[in-house]
């Protein structure tokens, strides 16, 4: 017999953080550097866990390029080559690959690009094994897979949104979590398929339960503005990765659109029909498509997104009084908001430019 939980699960626009008495004069005494050692690999990294999502209009080798200027993370998305790889290797300094992650699927060619690409770059440090359902025995025994033939590197793989499961692919292999299904801008699993899991709650349970075994967490997806971006930090993300806020700059991918005397930017799902006409011809007819494809307003170079960014999260720490970012979780309380609140809030801000400052 089906089953119901009654108890309430949270979506960002669910909740605020609530303010707390401060010793902080001003926003530029907040830390965001964080570092950590995972779990399986032994590595340690350093640098703030904002992560460019895997996308092809968003993880790309120029997005890399500039995050990693301000410490931020970018996993690459799944199509580059092996000779574009080997030429990323061959013209970027050594210290850009402490903050990227070549991606992978589970496919055996995905297996053999894996393979060749890490022989062909051994500054390489992390990888990333990125399938929309996490909850299959093959995903697990590739992720053992991979960490038998790459122990040294660092692995993040998902998408989860259980406790258990997270707890299954930190043992079999896994540093990192992705965890999210469905709560992207541009995903329509929840609409296609039914499935998924409010994001706030998702990040809750499957840190408790991450950080038990000494593991890692990173919410995708969700994230609308730099306040999601900083309640996802305060549930208890190690790392916090999108795709719709890095979406639509210079440094992205997607066709630039000119419409009216307006700029615009394609910005779509990977289980989208365009991203699969795109990478596989067409979509495969054994499945639907689970993604959408919207036009994003042309928003130039990135920094001033990445400045907008990390302005919030500072700002979100001072409210707390954390004068670290680690510190946020231990001094968040969230706050159910009504429905009144709810209406105010504006899931399409994405679609907006951000203003630095």
């Amino acid at each position: 017999m089906p089953s119901i939980i009654n108890e309430p699960k949270l979506d960002f626009k669910d909740v605020l953080l609530r303010p707390k008495r401060s010793t902080l004069k001003s926003r530029s005494e907040v830390e965001l550097t964080r570092e950590f050692k995972f779990k399986n690999s032994k590595r340690t990294y350093s640098g703030i866990p904002v992560v460019a999502s895997n996308m092809d209009t968003v993880g790309t080798f120029e997005m890399a390029d500039k995050l990693a200027e301000a410490g931020l993370f970018t996993t690459m998305h799944k199509h580059y080559s092996i000779d574009q790889w080997k030429d990323f290797g061959a013209t970027r300094p050594v210290s850009i690959f402490d903050h990227v992650a070549i991606s992978s699927g589970i496919s055996e060619n995905d297996w053999n690009k894996l393979t060749a690409v890490c022989e062909a770059l051994p500054q390489l440090n992390a990888i990333c094994l990125d399938v929309a359902n996490g909850y299959s025995e093959t995903f697990v025994d590739f992720i053992r897979k991979v960490r038998e033939q790459f122990p040294r590197h660092t692995i993040f793989a998902g998408n989860v949104v259980t406790g258990e499961m997270v707890e299954e692919l930190l043992l079999a292999g896994a540093d990192c979590v992705k965890v999210g299904i469905g709560p992207g801008s541009v995903c329509t699993t929840r609409k296609k398929a039914g499935v998924g899991y409010p994001q706030l709650s998702a990040v809750l349970e499957c840190a408790d339960a991450a950080h038990g075994l000494n593991g890692h967490v990173m919410s995708d997806g969700g994230c609308t503005n730099p306040g999601d971006v900083a309640k996802a930090f305060g549930a208890g993300a190690d790392f916090v990765m999108m795709g719709g806020l890095f979406a639509g700059h210079d440094q992205s991918g997607g066709e630039l659109i000119e419409r009216d005397g307006r700029k615009f930017k394609l910005f779509y799902g990977m289980s989208s029909d365009t991203a699969m006409k795109k990478h596989h011809g067409a979509v495969a007819e054994y499945r639907a498509s689970e993604g959408k494809t919207i036009t994003i307003p042309y928003r130039g170079d990135v920094t001033n997104t990445v400045l907008d960014l990390l302005g919030g999260i500072r700002s979100a720490c001072t409210y707390t009084g954390s004068r670290t970012l680690k510190e946020l979780p231990k001094r968040t309380t969230f706050i159910r908001v009504t429905q009144q609140t709810n209406d105010m809030y504006n899931p399409y801000e994405v679609a907006t430019a951000p203003k630095s400052g």
